[in-house]
């Protein structure tokens, strides 16, 4: 199958290109670095021109959900606006299949078990953009007759994502207090809940409903399970080194926090019989590695 990514420099795209290029797909990875601009038509439009794939997955986003509220506009430009643009592109090239990752943020604040009956109520400027992404997905399956995929991902973590985000941010001042000899680490609000999976379990969900999935819907990508920020500052600070204090840092708490969100995955595992195949600890023991190897490792 021809494959198209965007976004694929990502911490997510490169993990969706290795598993795509795994089970034999040819793929095309794009993002902004290779010329590619998400919001110019004729940019999508070039690439999709030169490649014809089969399917679009579509990544590409500021991600970053905090820093949504400095630059809202950005944010909508860049993640609704480039949703847009690929959709028409993918339309005029009748691709078969495209997969819009959008975000169980769009969720906002909810009591209990998400399924994807729940309405979307966004908190933050970035899960408004997702939800936009998510509708217009919705708008060109029954508008245009494009087969999308709108997938609403929940949290997840890995080897190679930024340290901007929770878990690797965690790590990163786990490690530097090894290497520093510090006795403590400040966070941010501990009280949140989230249901928080391997990115390469992620990537292998995508890949199931873009040939799975049926068209127009939307799925879950999630464990099923919720686990408080503070359970995972726990298991974390229980492979230190050392022992260290946790610190609530007043700045490390974001203005607007949505407290729970856990999604259910029943659909996902019924229309693909996807599974996860990575306990959460295996991936804090990689995360953690990598954060030791980029401040210099055990001494």
């Amino acid at each position: 199958m021809r494959a198209l990514v965007t976004g694929a420099s990502g911490f997510v795209g490169r993990f969706l290109v290795e598993h795509l290029e795994d089970v034999g797909d040819e793929v095309t990875a794009v993002d902004s670095r290779s010329g590619v601009d998400v919001t110019d038509a004729d940019s999508v439009h070039a690439i999709l021109d030169a490649n014809r794939p089969d399917v679009v997955y579509h990544l590409a986003a500021l991600s970053h959900v905090g820093e949504s509220w400095s630059a809202p506009a950005e944010v909508f430009r860049v993640n609704a606006g480039g949703t847009l643009t690929v959709l028409r592109a993918a339309t005029d090239y009748e691709v078969a299949r495209v997969v819009v990752v959008a975000s169980a943020d769009a969720y906002g604040a909810v009591d209990g078990v998400i399924t994807e009956d729940t309405p979307l109520r966004p908190l933050t400027p970035y899960g408004a953009s997702k939800a936009a992404a998510d509708l217009l997905a919705l708008q060109a399956h029954l508008g245009d007759g494009l087969a999308t995929i709108r997938v609403r991902a929940f949290n997840h973590t890995g080897p190679g994502q930024q340290d901007r985000f929770l878990v690797p941010a965690l790590a990163r001042r786990i490690a530097e207090a090894e290497a520093a000899d510090a006795n403590e680490i400040r966070v941010g609000s501990l009280d949140a809940v989230r249901d928080l999976s391997d990115v390469r379990d992620v990537v292998a969900a995508y890949r199931l409903l873009a040939v799975e999935g049926t068209p127009g819907d939307a799925y879950n990508v999630c464990s099923g399970h919720g686990i408080r920020v503070a359970e995972v500052v726990e298991r974390l600070l229980a492979r230190s080194e050392r022992p260290l204090r946790v610190i609530v840092d007043p700045e490390l708490v974001r203005p607007v926090e949505v407290p729970r969100l856990v999604g259910d995955p029943t659909k996902l595992q019924r229309d693909t019989g996807w599974r996860p195949h990575h306990d959460l600890d295996s991936t804090l023991d990689a995360v953690l590695a990598e954060a030791r190897a980029r401040t210099g490792g055990r001494r």
